[in-house]
């Protein structure tokens, strides 16, 4: 589902049929069936005209509802698409897949993809957009991710689910914190308030081969429930943090 407005919202079901709904009706005003498999994800754009789904058929959808009607599918895509979100201030769309892949299309260019890259997770579940350039991204593997789009990097960990696929991920009215949903039955929240700091460098310093995933959080990693565990825990996760950040300064010198 997806909340449009304060009287507007839509809903996806597992034929792949969309529906818009009007509150002030009580009933749907557009209903589409153009996938052929579960829709997965809906994004809006800015002006509430534009709606685009992902589905399990590969495909993404773009409907127009202020004139309800359906525009056109994108090519197909490996595996499932599985959510959507759109970046950029609007000139981009980023879509996630069941093949651990980020697909990247241009507004106004959605027939096919401009850029793809591998996050090297299982499977991309759920994507949220944080800033202009950095969303965060849930996985089958547990773990929520920080990714740059151009120049396309996964940042660091936000945090995880230890050995959990996460089923969704959801951001805060004010930006401050995410919260996580997984199949451990957990209801997790991450301060992801630095997330709006970082800016990423097109300059891509060379990074040691199987080296661990970046900590963007004291909880990013290990078993504490969510930041407001407790505050021991810090002292136990503060020494593996050095140890990183004294790894990473010995790559720097290495450049």
């Amino acid at each position: 589902m997806l909340l449009i407005d304060e009287n507007l919202f839509a809903t996806g079901d597992d034929s792949g049929t969309l529906k818009v709904w009007d509150l002030r009706r009580g009933t749907a005003f557009m209903e589409m069936k153009q996938h052929e498999e579960y829709i997965s994800g809906m994004a809006i754009d800015h002006d509430k005209k534009i709606l685009l789904t992902t589905s399990g058929d590969g495909t993404m959808g773009v409907f127009n509802i202020k004139r309800r009607r359906f525009d056109l599918l994108s090519e197909f895509q490996n595996g499932d698409l599985t959510s959507v979100a759109i970046m950029k201030r609007g000139k981009k769309v980023a879509c996630g897949s069941s093949e651990g892949m980020i697909y990247l299309f241009n507004w106004d260019g959605f027939g096919a993809t401009s850029d793809r890259f591998a996050v090297k997770a299982e499977s991309v579940d759920s994507i949220i957009p944080i800033t202009d350039s950095i969303l965060c991204a849930a996985s089958t593997d547990g773990v929520i991710r920080a990714i740059n789009l151009l120049p396309n990097r996964v940042i660091g960990s936000v945090g995880q689910h230890v050995g959990e696929p996460i089923e969704q991920i959801a951001k805060s009215y004010d930006g401050h914190f995410l919260a996580s949903c997984a199949h451990d039955q957990k209801v997790k929240f991450w301060d992801i308030s630095s997330l709006s700091a970082i800016t990423v460098s097109d300059y891509r310093r060379r990074k040691k081969k199987g080296g661990n995933l970046k900590s963007l959080s004291k909880k990013a990693f290990g078993g504490g429930d969510d930041f407001f565990s407790g505050l021991i825990e810090e002292t136990e996760i503060k020494k593996p943090e050095e140890k990183e950040e004294e790894e990473e300064d010995s790559d720097s010198g290495s450049d």
